[in-house]
């Protein structure tokens, strides 16, 4: 039963310390608050010293595991890539950053692992998604690739039961008019909704329907688009999604349309995800400060009450 929420994201800043693990809490999934001071859980020091892009996911053994990009802009982004964002996309992050944990308090140490071979681009975004046929865990990510000559991105995954071992990248999908970064996979009765973000052909977050996680028979929730067609595209990404209390969907969108405040996760509710009408609902949510490209995960309160004993508001 879900009884709290926990994010887990980083922050838009042109400082190092922004592109950290950070934790946000909720009681009811509407009003958030920070974590340790509005300062970072945890914090990168293998590869580029910099994480984005995070995801939490809880295992089937119990524990929580944190996967997220390696790149640091405020590192790199001047120097190594040349304030370029088309060498991000080819040489950036070649591995995804992992902690795990049991008990959301005590972390491991950071690890890298490669994900691939030279010829995929940056590992962008990695999310999860359990596959109850298989019992693998799928992690899923996007990246540019040899075989279109690094051309529009594709979503692409790999099979883990531990989170150590990896099967091979295979393709999840493409999109034959442009590319499509920031998958996101949830399950409800029995089918499979896929968000992702379309860089255009819409520019803006596309919603498809299939019957299982890398099936090939996905398509689009018609509703969907309506009701993202009602906003202004090129400014939403990221999205992550997550079941109210009282059985309602929310989705959170990066919005990241503007500089400063006002740029962070804005709330979509719908009744249900085979409905695909989300109507944005600021007016139902708060937040102490802009969260960026993360995850929600539903927790008990006892999480809820160790997390703050441990860290904080």
């Amino acid at each position: 039963m879900t009884e709290a929420y926990l994010f887990v994201h980083f922050k838009e800043k042109e400082t190092p310390d922004g592109e950290q693990v950070y934790f946000g809490l909720s009681k009811d999934g509407f009003r958030w608050e920070q974590v340790n001071g509005g300062r970072p859980v945890l914090e990168s020091v293998l590869g580029e010293k910099g994480v984005r892009d995070h995801t939490i996911v809880r295992t089937r053994e119990g524990g929580f595991c944190i996967l997220a990009t390696d790149l640091s802009l405020a590192n790199s982004f001047h120097g190594k890539y040349k304030g370029d964002w088309g060498n991000i996309g080819i040489d950036g992050s070649k591995c995804l950053s992992l902690w795990k944990s049991s008990d959301l308090i005590h972390w491991s140490e950071q690890r890298l692992f490669p994900l691939g071979d030279d010829s995929f681009g940056c590992l962008w975004a990695p999310d999860i998604v359990h596959d109850e046929r298989s019992g693998d865990y799928i992690v899923h990510w996007s990246s540019s690739h040899a075989s279109n000559g690094y051309g529009p991105k594709a979503i692409y995954y790999s099979r883990t039961r531990d989170f150590e071992q990896f099967s091979q990248p295979e393709l999840l999908c493409r999109k034959e008019d442009s590319g499509i970064i920031d998958s996101a996979i949830y399950v409800e009765d029995g089918s499979f909704y896929r968000f992702l973000k379309s860089e255009a052909n819409p520019a803006a977050i596309v919603l498809e329907k299939g019957t299982a996680v890398a099936g090939d028979d996905y398509v689009r929730v018609e509703a969907f688009d309506a009701e993202m067609a009602k906003l202004e595209q090129g400014v939403y990404e990221a999205p992550t999604a997550f079941r109210l209390p009282d059985g309602r969907w929310c989705l959170m969108l990066d919005f990241y349309g503007v500089q400063g405040e006002g740029q962070g996760y804005v709330p979509f509710v719908a009744e249900s995800l085979a409905s695909g009408r989300f109507i944005r609902s600021d007016e139902l949510f708060s937040f102490p400060y802009g969260f960026k490209h993360g995850t929600v995960l539903p927790i008990s309160t006892e999480e809820y009450d160790r997390i703050k004993a441990r860290f904080g508001g």
